[in-house]
């Protein structure tokens, strides 16, 4: 039997402090990895207590936050680094897995293979958005990609945009997409929803495309009076103008009379975003940054008609017309016309929310893809114990 660890800043638990996409997808693995008879150890670090959590029959380490005085980008890694090398020399862990984000593994040397996941880096997003990135960031991500025995892919955009980015050559790189568990995302009456109604998930960050929202339905309700949009999730520090809050440059940015058929709800327990997608005519995500967009899967699982950011890693995973439709975050003309076809034509909106079903349970169960992590794990730590 294989033992696999992962590291990472966050994961969906109580005890856990932050919980966003990289968290979700590795759960998501980890979970099924235990159904395939494979080990997993989850090192969460940065959190506010030192304790062992089992669950799921996954061993979650959860590793207390040390701060330092000098150096402390530095010493912090190795604090990290000491912990995951005890157990996994107690424990017996035959590969560890990290995110590619702030570059957390630079600095560390494992007794095992660290393979390193593009979640998206620091990087990544400052390309995708224009923005200028801080040296001492890319350094940190740039190094701990040199120190990686392999690394995993969600979509080929990803992949060959951070191997231009980072300019990686002669690693290994397997293109495997996140997962969900497609049973938790069932909508057995998706004739069932509120008419006009527009419902958008995800952080209220500048890098989502959520500030274009103002436009695209100032002229959506110019043709649809009706309609009304949802916003979930997060606010966010605007990191363009220093707002301390995006959804207060939405508000601003918004008609008045169009805000008043806007409800920002904030962060609120899954189980209820999930009856929010059920609700929805349609899903909207106009971002101009991912890797592959988990909560686009979902709602396309729950068979949502959604209209999707255009770029890049998005034509892997829409047919623009079949099961969703993808236009460009600053086309606000196009994006608002594709919403009110949606709005105004029940049978559109059901059949693509069908192929949109079809289309995640043939390219994103996770019960399919953790076959393909598993064979690249084995193939890996077998490489690994030739040269050893």
């Amino acid at each position: 039997m294989i033992h696999i660890a992962f590291l990472t800043p966050e994961f969906p638990h109580t005890k856990v402090a932050n919980a966003a996409g990289i968290g979700t997808s590795i759960k998501n693995l980890a979970i099924a990895l235990v159904k395939e008879e494979v080990k997993v150890s989850v090192f969460v670090y940065g959190q506010k207590s030192q304790e062992i959590i089992i669950e799921n029959g996954i061993k979650i380490h959860l590793i207390k936050n040390k701060k330092y005085k000098l150096l402390s980008w530095f010493f912090h890694r190795k604090y990290i680094q000491n912990y995951c090398n005890t157990i996994i020399e107690k424990e017996k862990i035959s590969l560890i897995e990290a995110p590619d984000w702030t570059g957390i593994t630079a600095f560390m040397k494992f007794k095992i293979p660290l393979v390193i996941r593009f979640h998206g880096s620091d990087t990544y997003f400052c390309h995708l958005e224009k923005r200028q990135q801080k040296l001492k960031n890319f350094w940190f991500e740039k190094l701990a990609l040199q120190n990686a025995k392999a690394f995993i892919a969600p979509t080929v955009f990803a992949r060959d945009l951070t191997l231009s980015l980072f300019k990686l050559r002669g690693k290994k790189v397997e293109v495997i997409s996140n997962g969900i568990e497609i049973q938790h995302f069932k909508n057995t009456n998706p004739n069932e929803y509120k008419k006009d109604l527009i419902v958008y998930i995800g952080t209220l960050i500048r890098k989502k495309g959520v500030l274009e929202l103002p436009e695209i339905f100032r002229r959506v309700q110019r043709e649809s009076a009706e309609s009304k949009l949802v916003l979930i999730g997060g606010d966010s520090f605007d990191i363009r103008t220093g707002s301390k809050s995006t959804w207060q440059l939405m508000q601003n940015q918004f008609q008045k009379e169009d805000l008043k058929n806007v409800e920002y709800l904030g962060k609120i327990p899954y189980e209820e975003v999930k009856h929010y997608i059920k609700k929805a005519n349609v899903c909207v995500f106009p971002t101009f940054a991912e890797t592959l967009g988990m909560v686009t899967i979902e709602s396309m699982a729950m068979q949502k008609a959604v209209v999707n950011s255009n770029i890049g890693w998005a034509q892997e995973l829409i047919v623009d017309g079949e099961d969703g439709y993808l236009v460009h975050p600053e086309n606000h003309e196009l994006y608002a016309e594709k919403i009110i076809q949606l709005l105004n034509n029940k049978g559109l909106s059901l059949k693509i929310g069908q192929n949109a079903r079809a289309s995640v349970e043939a390219k994103f169960d996770i019960e399919k893809l953790v076959k393909k992590n598993i064979q690249f794990y084995q193939e890996i730590i077998s490489k690994n114990q030739k040269l050893t």
